[in-house]
């Protein structure tokens, strides 16, 4: 991809701000809206879960665990995708279900094994530092926690072996991968994992 490619993409997706930004949350809450959920209903929360979303975008997927979890938070750079997450998410917020904060995979802000469930849709490929990001979620979650993790497979470096691996190599166990096919005209395939932290 060129560097203005690069720069578009991020500007859309990876840290969304200004038009393009806005652009992209509304491609997201479409585009994403099945897969987020199917990643919710896979992940079985319980209401009393401690539960991360890494990258909720415009929410829909942060939404859906909130109203399963009562103790969700969201992480994500970029303030556009906050702000639209606290307006989708609002009685939830209010509630004191779902908090928001700025974050990153690499950068999480959260304590310890604090987390019970890590969920992340469509942003692992945007990642600057995959051994980092996963090393980090590995840090967060308690034993026993489980990561779950969707992903558009064409834009996947190295496929899903590239992926499993570097799960594996941040302290993961029980990893599985798979592809899914979201439901809806022009959705492509999508890789997706589980693994857990067992110690």
């Amino acid at each position: 991809m060129s560097t203005v490619g690069r720069a578009l993409q991020q500007a859309g997706f990876g840290c969304p701000h200004g038009l393009l930004g806005r652009i992209g949350g509304w491609l997201m809450a479409r585009g994403n809206a099945a897969t987020e959920r199917h990643m919710v209903e896979l992940a079985e929360l319980h209401e009393s879960d401690a539960v991360l979303v890494v990258g909720p975008g415009p929410g829909v997927g942060l939404r859906t665990a909130g109203e399963r979890s009562a103790r969700v938070v969201g992480i994500d750079p970029s303030d556009l995708m906050l702000a639209t997450c606290r307006r989708r998410c609002a009685d939830l917020v209010r509630q004191g279900r779902v908090r928001l904060r700025p974050g990153t995979a690499e950068q999480t802000g959260q304590p310890d094994q604090s987390v019970d469930v890590v969920l992340s849709v469509n942003n692992v490929f945007l990642w600057p530092d995959w051994h980092a990001g996963f090393t980090e979620l590995h840090r967060v979650l308690r034993p026993g926690g489980r990561l779950l993790l969707s992903t558009h497979l064409k834009w996947l470096p190295g496929g899903l072996a590239a992926l499993a691996a570097a799960v594996e190599a941040a302290g993961f166990a029980d990893v599985h991968t798979w592809t899914w096919r979201p439901p809806g005209p022009g959705a492509t395939t999508a890789a997706q994992l589980r693994g857990a932290r067992v110690g």
